[in-house]
């Protein structure tokens, strides 16, 4: 196969990435990395139809195709047709999926670069970028990051992901004050096996131990704590709509949750987060950048989040409001 010549100054790139929340939230921070360096260059991406707001919401991101999954085969071929309409001077799948192979494959453009850890088929149509350095298996950032060393782009993910302003919704003077007195606390994840069944005793606590603090809840299904709340103190939002659930996950506080795309979404947009793990690895799926003051990951006794105490998750919160 001939060598990929290295465009040295794009001025467009297809970005294939539909999904999932926290896999898309990485992609956004790499591409961020390289608008900054290529700031003339037209970035489209090709997002889920449920994800696409919160590409659109990312001013370097100057078209955004949206994917409606839910109508099959019929969506790829939609996607694929739009793109066929369009070139390109480089195409990234960064998804690496036979759906997103076959976008790829559609693409106008002299230069394709796929993941090298791509299944069903997906590396067929492009080129695979390199894996990182070191053993197995990395974390989404560095992953990704080596689709942006194609153009040269070698600068490290540590700067907080731009988005535009969201949506207003009547929630939001619940987050006024101190945001290190604030908690967003996300009691569900994709998973039952990354939930850790605590959330309501370490609510407690902080309500009862941190003076003025607030406490939101959010999550995809309802649930609610099972003691008093203090009147004003506490916001339930469990079960709200995904729209809702991204604007909660950028308000100003501290972040508490299981492995989770708004966990991953709090900490690009600059928030404190703790990541409570299990079974799953926080070297791998840990909020980024590791080692940062503003995130931390607290692990399970052998990986059994049933083991995992509240008065150790609230110890690592104190702990992680209390540094500088």
């Amino acid at each position: 196969m001939p060598k990929t010549p290295r465009n040295p100054n794009p001025r467009s790139l297809l970005v294939i990435k539909p999904s999932s929340l926290g896999d898309i939230v990485h992609g956004l921070q790499v591409i961020q990395s390289v608008a900054r360096r290529f700031p003339e260059c037209r970035i489209t991406w090709v997002a889920r139809d449920r994800f696409a707001p919160l590409v659109e919401a990312a001013p370097f991101v100057h078209e955004v195709i949206h994917f409606q999954r839910k109508n099959g085969l019929r969506g790829i071929l939609d996607v694929m047709k739009t793109l066929r309409a369009a070139n390109f001077d480089a195409v990234w799948d960064m998804q690496g999926l036979l759906r997103s192979g076959l976008m790829a494959a559609a693409a106008k453009s002299p230069v394709k670069w796929g993941r090298r850890d791509s299944r069903e088929g997906a590396g067929l149509f492009s080129r695979k970028v390199k894996l990182p350095a070191g053993e197995g298996p990395h974390h989404a950032i560095p992953v990704l990051q080596e689709f942006a060393r194609t153009l040269g782009v070698e600068e490290e993910i540590s700067v907080p992901l731009e988005l535009r302003t969201g949506p207003e919704f009547p929630w939001k003077a619940f987050f006024e004050g101190d945001p290190l007195r604030r908690f967003v606390i996300f009691t569900d994840s994709r998973g039952a096996e990354k939930e850790w069944p605590k959330f309501g005793p370490l609510t407690r606590l902080i309500l009862e131990q941190i003076p003025n603090s607030r406490v939101a809840w959010c999550a995809g299904q309802s649930a609610a704590p099972d003691f008093p709340i203090p009147e004003g103190r506490f916001l339930n939002l469990t079960g709200c709509p995904f729209d809702e659930m991204i604007e909660l996950a950028r308000q100003p506080s501290v972040f508490i949750g299981n492995d989770s795309g708004p966990m991953h979404l709090s900490a690009a947009v600059g928030n404190r987060v703790l990541a409570i793990f299990g079974p799953t690895s926080p070297a791998r799926f840990g909020p980024w950048p590791p080692g940062s003051p503003r995130t931390a990951s607290i692990v399970a006794p052998g990986g059994k989040l049933a083991d995992l105490t509240p008065e150790a998750v609230f110890e690592a919160v104190r702990e992680l409001i209390a540094r500088d």
